[in-house]
């Protein structure tokens, strides 16, 4: 566990929360940066984080707060990113001290707009982070069953398989059970894919379609995966395994994930805008539609649920004859 140093968490929404809760079930003392001093402030009067996941307790004298990203960078040895992928370029744009020395834990589920890279991708490329100095959280792992400490099942991924078993002894305790693997880009991929499918999952029901056309669409999603996968990062992995399949499921199926929430307002009737606005909470599969679109340019791999989710979000396309067309034509 020492190995890992100083640990510091970077962001304050519910994901980095639940984080910093299983983190400290093991560490004594973090770091944490947020980006408003305002929500420090609050966090420190109230001992909880006063926007999300508020019943989740914490003792405040076993944490350093920061608004500084430089400061906290400068003292800590692992830095733990959770923020959202549409503003962790913004996030590392303030930077003026080095972080390639650094161990670097990604906990963000999404990809880097306008560049479309993956987050380790634009760490190595950008801030010369080696490539065994970045390890990845992969798997279902809603941060509201984490707050509720209801099992969860996170996989650790890193080119290092030594320093991915060091991470999982820090993201494991009686509620959290972390597994290894070296599959970096996969999962990363995955982790991208499952919010698409999650949002052509709500779509649907807000459509009103029923759990049978649901289990058909998910179904067709898992082949859509490992079909996109093993052209854009191929390797040996089984589709299966619960870092791939495992959290499309959680994040198509559950109440919590944003993803399928915001579909499932679209499919509803509201406008992307105003289902953004109404949600108050990032939903990275829109970002990741249009990052995945752009980088099939390159592929041509078939992918119709993701080029039907394109069409509602980006052309305006009626998503009742969006999803007719789907089910028609493409399902099975």
């Amino acid at each position: 566990m020492r190995q890992l140093g100083r640990i510091a968490i970077f962001g304050g929404g519910t994901w980095a929360t639940a984080l910093a809760k299983i983190v400290l079930t093991q560490e004594t003392h973090i770091n944490w940066y947020m980006r408003r001093p305002e929500q420090i402030e609050d966090f420190l009067r109230i001992g909880h984080n006063p926007s999300y996941l508020t019943n989740v307790p914490f003792n405040i004298d076993r944490i350093t707060f920061y608004s500084d990203i430089n400061e906290t960078v400068k003292d800590s040895d692992t830095l733990i990113f959770a923020v959202p992928s549409p503003f962790l370029k913004s996030h590392l744009e303030k930077l003026s001290v080095p972080i390639n020395d650094k161990f670097i834990i990604s906990a963000i589920k999404g990809i880097v707009p306008p560049e479309n890279l993956l987050v380790t991708d634009y760490l190595i490329k950008h801030y010369g982070v080696p490539a065994d100095r970045v390890a990845i959280i992969g798997g279902p792992c809603h941060a509201e069953e984490i707050a509720m400490e209801r099992l969860t099942y996170p996989t650790i991924a890193c080119k290092d398989l030594e320093k991915a078993a060091e991470v999982a002894n820090l993201f494991s305790n009686r509620f959290v059970k972390a597994s290894v693997s070296s599959d970096v880009d996969g999962i990363e991929l995955a982790a991208v894919l499952k919010n698409v499918y999650a949002i052509a999952s709500g779509v649907c029901h807000g459509l009103k379609y029923g759990d049978n056309f649901q289990a058909v669409l998910v179904s067709n999603a898992v082949i859509e995966m490992e079909r996109f996968m093993q052209v854009v990062e191929p390797a040996q992995r089984s589709i299966l395994n619960s870092a791939y399949m495992g959290d499309l499921l959680v994040t198509a199926y559950s109440s919590f994930s944003r993803n399928r929430t915001f579909g499932s307002m679209v499919g509803k009737g509201y406008s992307v805008k105003a289902a953004q606005i109404e949600m108050e909470m990032i939903a990275e599969g829109y970002y990741g539609t249009k990052c995945i679109m752009e980088i099939n340019e390159c592929y041509r791999v078939d992918i119709p649920i993701v080029e039907t989710v394109y069409r509602i979000l980006y052309e305006n396309s009626p998503a009742r004859a969006e999803i007719k067309s789907l089910r028609e034509e493409i399902l099975k």
